[in-house]
């Protein structure tokens, strides 16, 4: 299998997270996809006509996207306890922890094109406001459940968003008044499928 997708990225982090909890990660060659709004990958685009990471080329040719899909499809492949519950209430908290943090993503995603790819004359304050407000309602949210020990895909998906808050914005200190989620990610972080998944020290 073959996984567009740039190693910054969080959601491409969750997919590879995944497939190292689940053992798959030896059947997916990683294909670094660099791209932004402004300039699409070619070859990217050519698999996923969005031409957003993280896409995934399965090896009887068919494509899935977006990390959500690819996530559980890979799920379906192993042989070891579900990351996604196949069904009942346990599948949908699962599912929306995973959406918490693939919004927290999405917001700081989209603060970083703001911050570092529109020209600063044009940037829009306001806006950056309320992306930042999306993001601490969602940590808020993440420290205000009982800390989940349980490995699923809701649990990678928070480490994976909080990590990036740490590459991207280690200035902005989520941690702070949040001692007992800090604790909980500083311990998920030393898990051997989120140490290998670490992006570069360089883009």
């Amino acid at each position: 299998m073959l996984l567009h997708g740039n190693p910054f990225s969080p959601f491409v982090r969750k997919v590879l997270v995944l497939a190292h909890e689940t053992g798959l990660a030896g059947q997916i060659k990683h294909r670094h996809a660099s791209m932004t709004p402004l300039s699409p990958d070619p070859a990217l685009t050519t698999d996923n006509p969005l031409g957003k990471g993280p896409t995934l080329v399965c090896d009887d040719g068919r494509v899935l996207y977006d990390s959500r899909v690819i996530c559980d499809f890979l799920d379906g492949l192993h042989k070891g306890p579900r990351l996604l519950p196949a069904a009942g209430p346990i599948r949908l908290d699962v599912l929306r922890r995973q959406a918490l943090a693939d919004g927290l993503m999405d917001a700081a995603v989209l603060l970083r094109y703001e911050t570092v790819l529109r020209p600063a004359a044009l940037r829009w304050p306001e806006w950056i406001a309320g992306q930042w407000g999306k993001i601490d309602r969602a940590v808020d949210a993440m420290a205000a459940e009982s800390v989940n020990t349980n490995i699923d895909l809701g649990t990678l998906a928070t480490a994976c968003a909080l990590a990036y808050l740490d590459i991207r914005f280690p200035e902005h200190g989520w941690r702070q008044n949040r001692a007992d989620l800090a604790a909980w990610f500083s311990s998920l972080s030393e898990r051997a499928a989120m140490m290998a998944t670490r992006p570069p020290t360089e883009e």
